[in-house]
């Protein structure tokens, strides 16, 4: 049993930089000691904002309040920071799907403890996300051009009408947490597909307007 007047906060990689965030010491991430559950759960929570990262007034605080150097406070911060809001971002309800993120070797009593604070206050973090237009990637840009494709066989030799439809992506980039936010994605579409997917889009439009107008 872990000791109830301690808690060891291990691995403080980000899981959206690392796949072994919550590494083990051997990973050469830092082990700190917090004096109490609740001390852990205010950190979590202190930590969720975006103005989190990089506030010197909040590692401050942690720095004093752990006994650690500003360096391994802001790396803490962080590393709960991006571990909470990849939870929110990838819509993780459960405890069964918070805890696979953690690597196996993860200290079990603060990996289950961490998942009960993400869960109490899941609820909350995920309002406040939507209220800060935290959301799933959206589409930014469209370009479209129609080409012609020639075919052939041994019989006979055609021409073909084919859309190419190139969309820009852009990640929340606050989560991502790469060089750049967007992406592009180029598709192929033939008639018959773009028919399928107007329509598609069509009953959409219809049933947002019938939304909208209630």
């Amino acid at each position: 049993m872990m000791p109830s007047s301690k808690v060891i906060l291990w691995g403080l990689r980000s899981p959206l930089q690392s796949t072994s965030f919550p590494g083990d010491p051997a990973s050469g991430s830092c082990e700190i000691q917090a004096s109490s559950k609740d001390l852990v759960g205010k950190l979590c929570r202190d930590s969720f904002p975006r103005s989190a990262v990089g506030s010197v007034h909040l590692i401050d605080s942690v720095s004093t309040n752990l006994s650690v150097t500003p360096e391994e406070a802001a790396e803490l911060v962080l590393a709960l920071h991006s571990l909470i809001r990849h939870v929110v971002y990838k819509g993780l309800v459960s405890a069964e799907e918070i805890l696979l993120v953690f690597p196996e070797n993860f200290h079990q009593n603060l990996k289950n403890l961490l998942t009960k604070i993400i869960l109490e206050n899941l609820s909350a973090w995920s309002s406040d996300a939507q209220n800060a237009g935290v959301s799933l990637p959206r589409l930014v840009d469209m370009n479209w051009r129609v080409d012609v494709k020639t075919s052939s066989d041994s019989v006979t030799r055609m021409a073909i009408p084919t859309c190419l439809v190139q969309m820009k992506i852009q990640e929340d980039a606050e989560l991502c947490r790469a060089d750049s936010s967007t992406s592009t994605l180029t598709m192929e579409l033939s008639k018959e597909t773009l028919d399928t997917m107007l329509d598609g889009l069509g009953r959409i439009r219809d049933q947002l307007s019938a939304v909208a107008n209630k």
